[in-house]
């Protein structure tokens, strides 16, 4: 069975499991002082062509919060869109973990702009109101949109002129990489970002995600901050040798180039059929797109997709590094039976 729910769904790419395979003989050191771990470190290095600092954890929410947690100070909090992936799908981990606040606007097309930040600076040096410190975007964002990278260096020039800070969530960031034609180094370093989870789990890794820091000062105790929230594993060695497999050869973008082109695939041949309407301009693997209800009833279960709202019938199809045309094709000629 294939499924359009999320890019979690699918499995591990063959080799990322080699790597894992590889790492798994003979003894290393353990906490990541291992030799995985400093070449996995190397390779993102140079992805970024940065002296970065790097601190592997298991999860996209632990990359977040940890990273997020390490830069601010109790009064501080950080401002984010209401669809943000750290107001809404981590639990209210952010605010239990870090003892901070969210401050959420609702962003155009799940992108936050200047002008939405600007009414919370109002408060600045106020004693009796919590301090605006960071600024987080996520890229793609979970609408399936994109920043553009002249949007994120504008950003964080506007959070550097403004005493703050500019975090990405990455979860799918090489699908946006991909999709805008760009680097990271472009994307990333050059724009001025200070903070970014980088995302592997989504785009063909078993577990991992890295915390990659761009300003060392800032986060020169943020190992203590991920001891504390439990994601200094023994074995370490076993996530850093996926970002080995990851990197090497760029399977990250053979990965994200077909999950998108997946997308694109299943959003051009949607497009064709009665009783749906793709939102347009998405340029990733996240599609979305109204439905008649009784396609929605009859194919849910069988191919796997989430309904994101319930009165106008929206669901969202995302595809994956190992979705085919083939797969799409069964899902299409699926719903033509229906109507």
């Amino acid at each position: 069975m294939r499924m359009f729910k999320s890019d979690n769904n699918s499995g591990v790419h063959p080799k990322i499991l080699e790597s894992i395979i590889s790492a798994n003989t003979g003894h290393d050191n353990p906490y990541g002082y291992d030799k995985y771990s400093v070449e996995a470190k190397k390779k993102i290095r140079e992805l970024f062509e940065k002296e970065v600092d790097i601190y592997f954890v298991t999860t996209g929410t632990a990359a977040n919060i940890i990273g997020l947690s390490c830069l601010l100070e109790p009064f501080e909090a950080v401002v984010c869109t209401d669809t943000a992936h750290i107001n809404t799908d981590e639990g209210g981990s952010f605010e239990r973990i870090s003892g901070s606040k969210i401050l959420y606007t609702e962003g155009k097309d799940g992108k936050l702009e200047i002008e939405d930040i600007k009414p919370f600076l109002t408060v600045k040096g106020d004693e009796h109101r919590v301090q605006p410190r960071i600024i987080s975007i996520s890229q793609t964002t979970e609408t399936g949109t994109l920043y553009t990278v002249e949007e994120i260096k504008a950003l964080a020039d506007f959070a550097h002129d403004n005493h703050m800070l500019l975090h990405i969530d990455g979860a799918r960031i090489a699908n946006a990489v991909v999709a805008l034609n760009t680097s990271f180094k472009e994307m990333i370093t050059d724009t001025g970002v200070d903070l970014l989870s980088f995302g592997g789990t989504k785009n063909g890794m078993m577990v991992g995600e890295a915390i990659i820091s761009f300003n060392n000062d800032l986060t020169k105790d943020l190992k203590y901050y991920r001891k504390q929230g439990m994601q200094l594993l023994s074995k370490m060695r076993f996530i850093s040798a996926q970002f080995i497999g990851y990197l090497e050869g760029e399977l990250w973008r053979e990965n994200a180039q077909n999950a998108n082109s997946m997308g694109q695939y299943l959003a051009n041949e949607l497009s064709k059929l009665k009783g749906v309407t793709v939102k347009e301009g998405l340029m990733t693997n996240m599609i979305f797109a109204n439905m008649n209800k009784k396609i929605i009833d009859e194919l849910q279960e069988k191919f796997g997709f989430y309904t994101i709202d319930e009165d106008t019938n929206l669901v969202r199809l995302v595809t994956s590094f190992d979705t085919t045309k083939e797969d799409i094709d069964r899902f299409i000629e699926a719903i033509k039976e229906v109507n």
